[in-house]
């Protein structure tokens, strides 16, 4: 069977791995819910990048989590989800039946709440490198360019944010994709804006295709 990845609106992704479901960042507010309506299966992995609360939702998380489900998230997470939880510093990785995590860095450089406090500061939270069946998918988290991205490794498909206000918009994400050199790139963080700048900046790459999904479509990864 494939792995697939299904975009479930903002920056919450599906990641089916043969029988078992991978989540990341599950955010399901009232709009996404109508415009994904459909009942999401049991989590045998749950990853979230950082604490804000639409990429941390106690009630998205606590539909599909059952005890056996792995939930790798920062530790002030855990404060709002409760049960074990494995926190992952940027560099340190961990497996789950095959299924290897490693967490990396995520952080504003040029997007701040006010003069000299980012919206995400460096050490609040991450993105992770999910690697499955030879295939390495990386989900960048709420994010600016920033240096640590030139040091992920071969990615297969890249996932990344383009809204722009809280991270990178889309010129920022067409030279994170001229660092990162994945083969694949799905956009995410759009807010519902045009990813047309995004697209071109990606088609002028040698190497490099992009797949802008509506919410609730797949990408089978080959």
């Amino acid at each position: 069977m494939t792995t697939s990845i299904r975009w479930l609106g903002h920056a919450s992704f599906q990641i089916n791995v043969d029988e078992r479901v991978i989540y990341v960042d599950l955010y399901r507010s009232k709009e996404l819910r109508e415009r994904v309506p459909d009942k999401l299966p049991t989590a045998f992995l749950m990853l979230c990048s950082h604490s804000h609360n639409d990429h941390c939702f106690p009630e998205a998380i606590n539909e599909v989590r059952v005890l056996d489900t792995t939930v790798i998230a920062p530790a002030d997470c855990g404060q709002k989800l409760g049960g074990n939880i494995i926190s992952l510093e940027p560099g340190e990785e961990t497996e789950v039946q095959g299924i290897r995590i490693k967490a990396v860095h995520a952080y504003n450089v040029k997007r701040f709440r006010t003069p000299g406090t980012p919206f995400h500061p460096k050490g609040f939270g991450v993105g992770y490198l999910i690697k499955v069946k030879g295939k390495t998918i990386y989900f960048a988290g709420d994010t600016d360019v920033i240096p640590e991205m030139s040091d992920l490794g071969p990615v297969d498909v890249a996932l990344l944010p383009c809204g722009d206000t809280y991270t990178m918009d889309n010129a920022d994400a067409v030279e994170a994709t001229k660092i990162v050199r994945p083969k694949v790139v799905i956009p995410m963080h759009t807010w519902d804006k045009s990813t047309d700048e995004f697209r071109k900046g990606v088609e002028s790459q040698d190497g490099v295709e992009f797949h802008s999904l509506k919410e609730g479509e797949t990408y089978n990864l080959q």
